[in-house]
């Protein structure tokens, strides 16, 4: 069993952590845009997933979206739009950004290694017209993100790689861990039915996607 670690070797200062590392490689630099150019733009509608960051009123989130690719439009070179589609109704990132508009967006491509990060700061809209103009299946969304962009970059493979994120050999069977049902059984102590919750979920997340 590991032991928890020592925070005697806690890191304290920048000087500190600069001292451990070598310095950044000028391509991780120049890679960065204050911008979306043609390059990033389809590497944005070849994406069907994202996780949005945010940071507020209710605290930290990563919430995760997804959608058909191409769900994230791109309106010009300094703006995003992303729609709130269907979820929980939590809204801890939406009540975040009400609070903070910071945020930070992670993209992934399923096959490829590079995924990529985009950093701004968002306001909520929700315009007929463009809401309308999202429409999947008769179904609008509530509103939408607006994403002004302040930085735009790609993440080399080395994480994707490392995890063999894409290897369906290592995909894991449904069965080997604990199922949504049991999580909410035992997190309420038995008062959530964990059989008649799993055997109802799939039925209830595809009738409700949109």
């Amino acid at each position: 069993m590991t032991a928890p670690p020592n925070p005697d070797f806690d890191i304290q200062t920048s000087e500190d952590l600069l001292r451990r590392f070598e310095p950044p490689k000028e391509a991780s630099l120049v890679k960065e845009l204050d911008f979306v150019d043609a390059n990033y733009a389809a590497w944005i509608a070849a994406s069907p997933f994202l996780v949005l960051c945010t940071a507020g009123g209710t605290g930290l989130d990563a919430s995760p979206r997804g959608d058909p690719a191409g769900f994230v439009r791109v309106l010009d070179s300094k703006t995003l739009l992303i729609p709130d589609r269907r979820g929980n109704n939590r809204l801890d990132s939406l009540r975040n950004l009400l609070s903070d508009p910071r945020l930070a967006l992670l993209f992934l491509i399923p096959g490829l290694g590079e995924t990529l990060r985009v950093n701004g700061r968002a306001r909520l809209n929700t315009d007929p017209a463009v809401l309308s103009s999202f429409a999947v299946q008769g179904s609008t969304p509530k509103l939408v993100i607006v994403v002004a962009v302040e930085a735009v970059y790609f993440q080399c493979s080395r994480a994707v790689l490392r995890a063999e994120l894409w290897n369906p050999e290592r995909h894991l069977v449904r069965t080997s861990l604990p199922t949504p049902g049991k999580i909410l059984g035992d997190a309420t102590a038995g008062q959530v039915d964990a059989a008649t919750y799993d055997r109802e979920l799939p039925g209830r997340v595809l009738s409700t996607l949109y």
